[in-house]
């Protein structure tokens, strides 16, 4: 080591992110890079942690989330003063105190890039919704989105997937209509440019529009300038309830005729009608790897999910945007389709509440009207003596569309399948919007250690670690992260695997959890004895 060492983690068991057998090791830092040293090494550093009876793990991975605009231009200053100040802070800070160090954002085809010039303005009102935290300013391509991240309030380091919604919605609107070849080959010399600069792949979101308008060979010419940069295409399936496998099949052709790595995200088989499907899911996950795919997955520890609320409403009511939208529902003819549409379904469309009920979805977070987060819509609709689709429409109209809500849709078994498959990888699927966002922002890595790891003995210490940072490194090609070993980038946790557990619960979804006591992002302690130092070392990822 030519470099003083800035800080040695002493006596610890290292679980090195390959899934090989914890052993000792110190570890020494400098210049931000990582020496390993053998166990007991006369090292003088500026800065010891002394992590006997811990376990040091690298730095995790989040491969799921949408906290695309809480360093973005305008995602840090909402309405509401210092409390909704104090609040977004709160939720810069979940991640980093259970341990993440790397975020991946624009999940679900939405993220704040690309977009022609002249189609910025009709996108940022689309990204308001989906984000929550204020005015959002979108960006021509991932420079400009890199630029606009402010690193004073990063807390953890960002890589961006292109999202399909925003690349449709940049070039052609949020018209319900096949792209025109000029708008298709717009798109795709937007998706090559910003792959070129550094963004981590391509994802969809088939459930929401604009991608919901989109059929399977505009999402095959997409992926395919993917796979050119070697780079993957990352999928929030059409449909993961009653037609989750036909869904996945179409996930699989788009794969194997664009040659791109096929990544499912937040795998589920959710609502009554899918009960049970992992059982034949995961099978045909494996085979189709076995016959040649690159195909992973990622999963969040809960039974219950969490998204928009006007998800929960037939595709054509979003045809033409939000402001679309907010004029169609004070129509009660258009109430009346939505009912309609509910109870007989709509080809294609995915239906969570005619696969559930009103009774399972509840308000996550509503601007405005604090007095409807965390209850059932349709008990909210009861006591007013509504429909559960009029209460639905007349909240969107109040909060202008930006309303989330968390959907109790799965069953533990498939959880546990998903979780437990070689193929699966840890993503929270973070919403992180004030209000009572999903616990699994704050609480889904602590989760997979303690409950799922330790207590039900899903999975071993060092596999369920593999999940959270080498497999996850290798599939989104970050360079010199997810596995400690000489010269890695310095991030890094400390941990007592006897302790760790989640906290965060659907009545207090932010509690930090315990057992996470020293996280360290690019060579600096951000973490210390589990409460946060005020550092912010985090960065903008790029991925050549």
């Amino acid at each position: 080591m030519g470099s003083p060492v800035e800080l040695l983690l002493r006596g610890g068991t290292l679980v090195d992110g390959t899934g090989a057998p914890g052993r000792p090791a110190d570890l020494a830092v400098a210049d931000g890079r990582i020496t390993v040293l053998p166990p007991g090494s006369a090292v003088a550093a500026a800065e010891t942690v002394d992590a006997t009876g811990q376990v040091v793990t690298p730095g995790f991975i989040d491969v799921h989330t949408h906290s695309d605009a809480l360093a973005a231009p305008h995602g840090g200053a909402p309405p509401g003063g210092p409390e909704a100040a104090e609040a977004i802070e709160q939720l810069r800070l979940a991640p980093l105190l259970q341990g993440v160090t790397t975020e991946i954002s624009g999940n679900c085809g939405t993220s704040l890039f690309p977009a022609l010039p002249e189609r910025l303005p009709d996108l940022a009102a689309h990204l308001r919704v989906t984000f929550g935290t204020g005015p959002v300013q979108p960006a021509e391509d991932f420079d400009a989105f890199a630029a606009g991240q402010h690193p004073e309030l990063r807390r953890t380091h960002l890589a961006s997937l292109v999202g399909h919604g925003t690349l449709r919605a940049g070039v052609m609107g949020f018209a319900a209509r096949p792209p025109r070849p000029e708008e298709l080959a717009a798109m795709c010399a937007l998706l090559d440019r910003a792959l070129a600069q550094g963004a981590a792949g391509l994802s969809t979101g088939l459930i929401y529009p604009p991608g919901t308008y989109a059929d399977t060979d505009e999402i095959v010419a997409l992926a395919r300038v993917a796979a050119r940069h070697g780079k993957p295409y990352v999928t929030h399936l059409r449909d993961e309830m009653s037609q989750v496998e036909t869904a996945l099949e179409e996930a699989l052709e788009i794969a194997v005729r664009s040659g791109a790595p096929l990544q499912v995200s937040h795998h589920k088989t959710a609502g009554r009608h899918a009960w049970g499907a992992t059982l034949r899911t995961l099978p045909r996950l494996e085979q189709a790897r076995a016959d040649g795919v690159d195909v992973l997955c990622d999963v969040y520890p809960y039974t219950a999910g969490s998204t928009v609320l006007h998800a929960m409403l037939p595709p054509w009511t979003s045809d033409g945007g939000v402001a679309a939208l907010l004029e169609r529902l004070p129509r009660p003819e258009v109430r009346d389709r939505i009912r309609a549409d509910i109870a007989g379904g709509v080809n294609g469309w995915e239906n969570t509440i005619g696969n559930g009920g009103w009774d399972l979805i509840a308000v996550a977070a509503a601007p405005g009207h604090p007095e409807a987060e965390g209850r059932r819509i349709a008990d909210l609709a009861a006591e007013r003596g509504l429909d559960p689709v009029d209460y639905a429409c007349d909240l969107l109209l109040a909060a202008r569309g930006e309303v989330t809500i968390i959907s109790h849709s799965m069953r533990e078994d498939d959880v546990r399948r998903v979780l437990a498959s070689p193929l699966s990888m840890i993503g929270s699927d973070g919403v992180p919007k004030p209000g009572r966002p999903h616990p699994r922002w704050a609480g889904s890595f602590a989760r997979v250690l303690g409950h799922y790891g330790r207590d039900q003995r899903l999975l071993p210490l060092e596999r369920a670690v593999h999940k959270m940072t080498g497999l996850p490194a290798g599939r989104f090609g970050l360079t010199g992260r997810g596995v400690i070993r000489d010269g890695a980038l310095a991030d890094l946790v400390v941990l007592d695997p006897a302790a760790v557990r989640d906290t965060a619960t659907f009545d207090h979804p932010l509690r930090a959890p315990e057992g996470v006591g020293t996280v360290v992002v690019a060579g600096r302690v951000a973490v210390r004895h589990g409460r946060p130092t005020g550092v912010r070392a985090g960065a903008v990822v790029r991925v050549r």
